[in-house]
């Protein structure tokens, strides 16, 4: 659905809340969260731990229903968003931890109904997007913390999406990884990939487009990026 200025709305948070009931008492994640995303974007968001910053992305990604509000990809309720549309990307290996990398890959291709020639094509494709063809031959348990995410931002990008959510892609990873995984998600939204992604801690805010934040389940900053002003942020702090 087209947004203001000509931009293209490709995720649409409307008043979403979401709740938990842990040792008996309910736990507000989510209180009216409202959220624009457009194509190209690149947005963070910056919480404290139990702000509700993965809650939103799992919700933003279909894994979790609110209890009240709406999510829709697209301008169509999230539950009819095709495969190729989004993808949620994080560290955590459940499932993928049968083979090394590239054979994880290809097979995630050949569940999807692709030829193996074509799956193989892209499995390399997507490594050599990420810089982490280094990463092929090697079991899920042997990556470091930035390889991680590197070859899960490569499982996510051989469906090809328009949309990526990231949780915390920059959480325990070295200075130069860290700089190195925010400049090919920068990147990327320059190709036109929207990108949301919470973050844990300051650095993880730069070359976004908007910087918000969520605090007891409340989001803050703009809502909506003809709203907001790009920040021009540098991939390093100098000095």
């Amino acid at each position: 659905m087209p947004g203001g200025g000509g931009l293209v709305t490709l995720l649409e948070l409307r008043h979403v809340c979401k709740s938990y009931r842990r040792a008996g008492r309910a736990l507000q994640a989510l209180r009216e969260v409202s959220l624009e995303l457009h194509a190209g974007e690149m947005v963070t968001v910056w919480g404290m731990r139990g702000s509700g910053r993965s809650t939103l992305l799992r919700i933003a990604a279909g894994l979790e229903a609110p209890d009240c509000g709406a999510v829709s990809v697209n301008g169509r309720p999230i539950q009819g968003a095709i495969a190729s549309e989004l993808a949620y990307c994080q560290r955590s290996f459940h499932g993928f931890e049968r083979a090394p990398v590239l054979d994880e890959l290809i097979a995630s291709q050949l569940a999807q109904g692709s030829r193996p020639a074509q799956a193989r094509e892209r499995a390399w494709a997507a490594l050599e997007r990420v810089d982490a063809r280094p990463c092929a031959e090697l079991w899920p348990r042997e990556l470091d913390s930035g390889d991680a995410m590197r070859v899960s931002i490569a499982r996510a990008l051989v469906r090809e999406p328009s949309l990526l959510l990231i949780d915390e892609p920059t959480t325990d990873v070295n200075l130069r990884s860290r700089d190195g995984i925010i400049a090919l998600l920068h990147s990327l939204s320059q190709e036109g990939v929207a990108i949301l992604a919470s973050v844990g801690g300051g650095t993880g805010l730069f070359g976004a487009d908007r910087a918000l934040s969520i605090s007891d389940g409340r989001l803050h900053g703009h809502a909506a990026p003809e709203l907001a002003e790009v920040m021009e942020l540098p991939l390093r702090l100098s000095g």
